[in-house]
């Protein structure tokens, strides 16, 4: 759902709105007067990807056509679904900034720049609102720049089939990061950030895309620390491009007007001479025949490309960047998307495993799914949300048992892996686990995937939510403010909170977050498991 924000809305104009030159353009922002802090939204970063350039690498904007430019709010999001057709748009390469009032291009400020999850299908820039994070930096004396922006989803950011290989036009939306981040470089000395103090951040698949930009070492020239927050470059299936043609058949032939080229391998000059209301419905039918999802993935795109290989053996290898992290994900994380009404059975989820997770050939052997059957009792007392015994919830059989599979083989497996592999080739790691429940989260969800975004983003319920809730969002922004700037999450500013050591081969630790018991524990949980996918990473295309 995308979140309006009111306060941009509402706020009133200072008698002088704010105004950073961009090359002869006059940006006019926003001046957030009850909050100290003032917006800038809806720049281009990129040339609009439509028409000849729909389904072309991004295109970075290096000025704009204009003597003054309205930035008082955010772009239109990228086309999806669940949103009103006023609220999306293929022209939604926007960048967006909040900063301290009173910042200018002289005081070189370290910058924060946030990528939105949303399985690579969904999401927008707008949907977070930076605010809480700048006014509790500016608070503990060490203010930051807040960025984020919007990246291409769905085919027409991830583009699949043999075509779009050959063209080597995949990958767009990661491109798009990468895009987002040399306008930054070029750019964002003008607000009162430094170039050279960009930590990289995102949440799910904002997670993944920042985790990736690790897989190449060239990105210390555009950021120098980053925090993932569930998800990690290997989360997503992989496969090489040809694999989904079928997916993009069905895109192509959705798509009015472009029926007849479908299973031609020459479909991109009718799909960018289609309206964008033609590639809506398209990509809608693409969505509804869908044998997966997410549909549109990443995919392996060749030794000149961004993925040459599969990210686990790319990280065996040590191809990737050794910039400090911070990597963590949440205690549920396969609660959330996962059927309530589906008996699990054994042979039910073997299926399940092989569609969600190898839907197109090389298929999962028996031999690994009979072993995970066997890794993953059936015990509710075992399963997720954990720490809730025998509770069933009233469910169905099974659904905590897959709750648990699911959330380590897409998310704690890959998160482990990576920190582990990262920190003994020497890299500066941090990680967590999030643990506290919210009241406005059902019972069966747990601590589910996405339920620490409320505590960064500053919007839990204080009338509902207990005060230790309060003080553990309130601790996590110190956390990872204090990181950014300094590249140590523990500088001593801020809230009083425990010392979050550092993840070393001698001492694989995460800091558990939690209102009432925030502390240091072992990265030892199912283990046997966890290391099952890990030892066969290839076979889970991961």
């Amino acid at each position: 759902m995308l979140i309006v924000i009111s306060l941009l809305c509402c706020a009133l104009l200072a008698a002088s709105a704010p105004e950073v030159q961009l090359g002869k353009t006059k940006l006019v922002g926003r001046d957030l007067t009850g909050l100290q802090q003032e917006f800038f939204g809806g720049i281009p970063f990129a040339e609009p990807p439509v028409g000849t350039l729909r389904l072309e690498r991004p295109v970075l904007k290096t000025n704009i056509d204009a003597d003054e430019f309205d930035a008082q709010n955010f772009g239109l999001a990228c086309l999806q679904e669940g949103l009103e057709t006023d609220e999306i748009s293929e022209d939604c390469s926007t960048i967006n900034i909040f900063r301290p009032t009173g910042v200018s291009s002289e005081d070189l400020l370290p910058v924060m720049f946030w990528t939105y999850g949303g399985g690579f299908s969904a999401g927008a820039s707008s949907s977070y609102n930076g605010s809480n994070i700048v006014a509790q930096s500016v608070t503990r004396g060490t203010p930051i720049i807040y960025v984020n922006y919007n990246y291409r989803l769905g085919p027409l950011g991830f583009p699949q089939g043999q075509e779009a290989g050959d063209r080597g036009q995949v990958n767009l939306g990661v491109r798009d990061v990468l895009t987002a981040l040399e306008w930054v470089q070029g750019n964002i000395g003008l607000f009162g950030g430094d170039k050279t103090k960009v930590t990289i951040f995102g949440e799910s698949a904002g997670s993944m895309l920042t985790n990736m930009m690790l897989l190449n070492a060239s990105i210390s020239n555009f950021a120098r620390a980053a925090i993932s927050e569930s998800g990690s470059a290997s989360s997503p299936v992989y496969y090489n491009a040809s694999t989904r043609e079928s997916v993009w058949q069905n895109f192509v032939a959705g798509t009015p007007g472009c029926e007849s080229v479908a299973d031609t391998q020459n479909t991109f000059p009718c799909l960018q001479a289609a309206n964008t209301s033609a590639i809506y419905q398209g990509m809608v039918e693409a969505y509804a025949l869908a044998i997966e999802s997410p549909t549109f993935y990443p995919v392996l795109d060749g030794p000149s490309g961004l993925f040459p290989d599969l990210p686990s053996r790319m990280w065996a290898k040590g191809e990737f960047a050794t910039i400090p992290f911070i990597s963590g994900t949440n205690l549920d994380e396969g609660t959330v998307g996962l059927s309530t009404n589906t008996s699990f059975t054994d042979e039910v989820i073997k299926d399940y495993i092989q569609k969600t997770y190898s839907a197109f050939p090389p298929y999962i052997s028996d031999d690994i799914l009979d072993r995970l059957i066997e890794l993953y009792p059936d015990n509710p007392s075992l399963g997720s949300p954990y720490g809730t015994g025998n509770d069933t919830f009233g469910l169905p059989v099974g659904y905590k048992r897959v709750a648990s599979m699911t959330g380590d083989l897409t998310f704690d497996a890959q998160r482990r892996t990576w920190t582990q592999t990262a920190a003994q080739a020497g890299v500066k790691a941090y990680g967590y686990q999030f643990t506290q429940n919210a009241s406005s989260v059902a019972a069966y969800l747990g601590v589910p995937h996405a339920s620490e975004l409320d505590f960064i983003y500053g919007l839990l319920n204080s009338s509902t939510e207990p005060a230790s809730s309060i003080l553990l969002g309130e601790m996590m922004v110190d956390y990872w403010v204090s990181f950014a700037t300094s590249l140590d999450p523990n500088d001593g500013l801020g809230t009083s909170r425990p010392n979050w050591p550092q993840y070393t081969p001698e001492n694989e630790v995460l800091l558990q977050l939690h209102g009432d018991n925030t502390t240091v524990i072992l990265d030892d949980y199912r283990e046997e498991a966890i290391s099952f996918y890990r030892d066969n990473a290839d076979a889970f295309h991961r």
